[in-house]
């Protein structure tokens, strides 16, 4: 059965009820992974990750790249990422720049040559808080050290307050292909409340610029769920945005976590959206979206129709990991710099979260891992399958798993049948003897049901995950 995920549906939140809401508004994983990232631990030998990585050599994995530029010139109250606020900029650069060169060679020199990278994103932080000559040192260091695809993706994120036209010019020239930005709201009052003030004549110039510059494919984040937002509010947001016409737009859930991350303890909680009007947001944008000819690829992200996202899934060749959705499969993701994560077939592995610490290992001649984990059951290869084909596809083809893993579907996931019969009588999914369709309603709550497969999360509760709703 080929699903054609060009179609628009009406998720019908209305029919959507109290008693269901408080049922699924709970906490899980975003599944950029599985096992989910908080599942890496420090009890774990980095000899690990470089037997990973010879074996990656000897299967010729082509390569992913992410490169973590951690620094901003300024706190947004919202943040979820890991960020280093100073105004210092050359004290802070210059040594991060040399320590992530060195932190670029020893990775480089355990992996062979003739593995070609296929995609390269540069993060954040700001990547833009560096300056041209800055960005050139680390593109060069990065050049010498991998050979890249003809096509490659390569990509970076861009906070629009601190860029000009050119050095929009100066990224294209280089060689970046696409680029993104995030706008997360056009209200006044929540910029002003999320310290990310930024004003809509500014937002239309950059994209005025990354168009003349030629980007391949341009991407903007929005979040919902952040305070003073509704859904008549944010629906002028969605309108501005399709009036910018990227090629992508990722919108978030906030997540709420001031536990985890203390900035966020300057918003006004009393003023965040309920789990309802949070419900009505995303609704109401995928019914704009869609009506725009946006594609809804799935739990955050949108794309044109003829965009790669959108493609690959219609193909069923759509995938995911910690840089969300992806149309590279194959691939083994290397994580350079502070806090980022790699990804490799049955290893994940992320790099300390401390700058002394990260600084402390480079130094001392380590890979600077701060912990990992090791996928040492055949179990977790399958659950990571199956979870990861629900979350890209919003079907699961039972027959096919059993093919590739050899197993009886229906007898290996006896635990799980009485789960998904609940998620069933909800109206989330439709289980037939050879499949697993998720519904319209079901699409906007992925998370909970692949959560149903998490073996992990649901042995043991996380404080870290944020609301699915």
């Amino acid at each position: 059965m080929t699903i054609n995920s060009t179609m628009n549906f009406q998720p019908q939140t209305a029919e959507f009820n109290s008693t269901l809401l408080q049922k699924y508004d709970c906490a899980t994983p975003r599944y950029t992974s599985y096992p989910p990232a908080t599942e890496l631990t420090p009890e774990f030998n980095h000899s690990v990750f470089t037997e990973a990585i010879a074996r990656g050599n000897q299967a010729h994995s082509p390569l992913s790249l992410y490169f973590h530029i951690p620094f901003c010139q300024s706190a947004c109250y919202f943040c979820g990422c890991n960020v280093i606020v100073t105004q210092q900029k050359e004290r802070a650069v210059d040594p991060y720049l040399n320590y992530i060169s060195k932190n670029i060679e020893n990775i480089a020199s355990l992996i062979d040559l003739d593995r070609r990278v296929g995609q390269l994103h540069w993060g954040g932080g700001t990547p833009n808080y560096l300056n041209q000559d800055q960005v050139e040192i680390l593109w060069t260091k990065i050049n010498q050290h991998f050979r890249f695809e003809s096509d490659a993706e390569i990509s970076i994120e861009i906070n629009p307050r601190y860029v000009d036209r050119n050095y929009i010019l100066f990224l294209r020239d280089l060689g970046f292909n696409r680029i993104s930005f995030g706008i997360q709201d056009f209200n006044p009052k929540v910029q002003e409340t999320i310290n990310r003030v930024q004003p809509e004549e500014m937002l239309f110039n950059v994209m005025e610029w990354m168009r003349e510059a030629g980007f391949e494919s341009v991407n903007v984040d929005l979040i919902y769920g952040l305070p003073y937002q509704n859904h008549y509010t944010f629906k002028e947001t969605i309108q501005k945005t399709i009036q910018l016409n990227p090629d992508r737009i990722a919108v978030f859930n906030f997540a709420y976590v001031p536990w985890m991350k203390p900035v966020q303890k300057n918003l006004p909680e009393n003023e965040l959206p309920n789990a309802r009007e949070k419900l009505a947001m995303l609704q109401m944008t995928i019914e704009e979206l869609q009506e725009a000819n946006y594609v809804f690829i799935g739990m955050d992200h949108f794309a044109k129709p003829d965009d790669e996202l959108a493609i690959a899934q219609r193909q069923g060749k759509l995938h995911r990991n910690f840089q969300g959705y992806t149309t590279k499969p194959e691939s083994e993701l290397f994580g350079f710099g502070l806090t980022s994560i790699s990804m490799l077939h049955d290893v994940y592995v992320q790099n300390h979260k401390r700058l002394k610490d990260f600084y402390r290992s480079i130094e001392a001649g380590e890979l600077p891992i701060e912990r990992g984990v090791y996928l040492d059951r055949a179990d977790n290869i399958l659950r990571r399958k199956v979870i990861m084909e629900l979350m890209c596809h919003f079907r699961l083809d039972k027959r096919l798993i059993e093919a590739k893993y050899n197993i009886n579907f229906d007898n290996y996931f006896y635990q799980e049948e009485l789960a998904l019969k609940a998620l069933e009588n909800d109206g989330l999914i439709e289980e037939f003897p050879d499949r697993i369709e998720v519904t319209p309603i079901g699409r906007l709550l992925i998370r909970n049901i692949a959560y149903t497969f998490d073996a992990y999360s649901r042995a043991r509760q996380h404080p870290g995950f944020s609301k699915a709703i």
